[in-house]
């Protein structure tokens, strides 16, 4: 079975990429090839934060690798918090204060438009590759559903009236921008 590094530490995007993997791809985590430090991440658009994530690790460790950086675009907002939303509230806040950052913000904005999308970065063979996925959706007035992460219990998805935390993992794992970027980076990585 081919085995490739996801470079991040975030435990739930492993878990949610190994479900949406399943036996097809072993995936290695950060802490299995020992690998404990912080990976900058200063680029100003996602495409450019998974690049520099993949790059650090295929250059230190020279095992092939991908990365990916997602953010949540909302049109309101003028596309923010977008490539600072996993630190939209500040560097020491978490993911609750990052979701009632967007809700205060969005309290008297009548265009709830916003959406999800995921940039992959992988380096295999030497060669690099981009994939992407979007998921369009809306910006709820209060969190809803307590699964998921992020601002899963904020965000409704296109065609759907519950938030990806009332949806569930299997739901999700299926219809999000993470999911429609995996599903190209795994039908690149079988037919190659």
């Amino acid at each position: 079975m081919k085995k490739i590094v996801f470079a991040t530490n975030n435990k739930n995007k492993i878990r949610e990429v190994r479900e949406i993997l399943g036996n097809q791809i072993e995936i290695l985590s950060l802490e299995e090839i020992d690998c404990h430090e912080d990976i900058p991440e200063t680029s100003d658009t996602i495409e450019g934060n998974s690049k520099q994530k993949a790059t650090y690790i295929a250059d230190k460790y020279h095992i092939d690798c991908f990365a990916d950086d997602t953010g949540l675009e909302i049109e309101a907002l003028n596309g923010a918090p977008g490539v600072y939303s996993a630190r939209y509230a500040g560097m020491e806040k978490g993911a609750g204060h990052n979701r009632r950052k967007v809700l205060d913000e969005m309290k008297d904005k009548e265009n709830r438009k916003a959406r999800f999308r995921t940039a992959i970065y992988l380096i295999i063979n030497g060669k690099h590759h981009l994939f992407e996925g979007i998921i369009n959706g809306s910006i709820t007035y209060a969190e809803r559903g307590l699964g998921g992460f992020g601002y899963d219990s904020i965000f409704v998805p296109e065609g759907y009236d519950k938030t990806f935390a009332e949806l569930g993992d299997e739901v999700k794992n299926k219809i999000s921008h993470r999911a429609i970027a995996i599903q190209k980076l795994i039908k690149f990585l079988l037919t190659n």
